[in-house]
């Protein structure tokens, strides 16, 4: 993908700032079109970046034959995205679980994923299921589970104006796709013993 342009944002939202009748001159928007094209440059850092290979230190476990992995769960990992409908930021967290089959893989690896594929525009909805796709493929597991917890912008400061709210959204595949097996994990996620 090529580099965020950035000349191009700030012209856009000098563009903005005059449509919504504001001067883009005045001194307390003279820079504003730089901080956002800054920032935009952060939040948009994921976008054509492929999540996989940030995967490509997992290693194989070390089990006996028939043996399988152990859940492995990382919880309230912190992510920032932003909705592609209004251009709003959502924050909140990811819980992360996989049961490993040949390949486990460092747990920072997994919050460097869901980074990734929050910096984007993105739907939430959609945001679990990239994590989802991301690591049945670069890790082959016996299953994915992903729950989102996330504030969204665009009901909290606009529309409804429910600024408390929050959105819970699921996504998972393989074994963890079992209503059981989703329960038991979504009991750990919630639980803090």
């Amino acid at each position: 993908m090529p580099p965020i342009d950035r000349a191009r944002i700030e012209a856009a939202v000098a563009e903005i700032l005059a449509a919504i009748g504001e001067d883009a001159q005045r001194p307390g928007l003279l820079t504003t079109p730089q901080r956002v094209a800054e920032s935009y440059t952060e939040f948009f850092a994921g976008v054509g970046v492929d999540p996989v290979p940030l995967l490509s230190d997992e290693v194989e476990m070390q089990t006996d034959p028939g043996e399988r992995g152990e859940l492995v769960l990382l919880r309230d990992i912190a992510l920032r995205s932003i909705c592609e409908h209004h251009l709003l930021p959502f924050t909140g967290v990811a819980h992360v679980a996989y049961l490993p089959a040949e390949r486990l893989v460092g747990i920072g690896r997994i919050a460097r994923v869901v980074e990734t594929v929050a910096s984007r525009p993105q739907l939430q909805e959609r945001l679990g299921e990239d994590v989802v796709a991301a690591l049945d493929t670069g890790l082959a597991p016996h299953g994915v589970l992903v729950v989102i917890d996330a504030r969204h912008g665009c009901v909290g400061a606009r529309g409804p104006r429910q600024a408390e709210s929050t959105t819970v959204t699921v996504a998972s595949s393989g074994a963890l796709a079992d209503p059981v097996r989703r329960a038991e994990v979504m009991a750990l996620i919630g639980g803090r013993g």
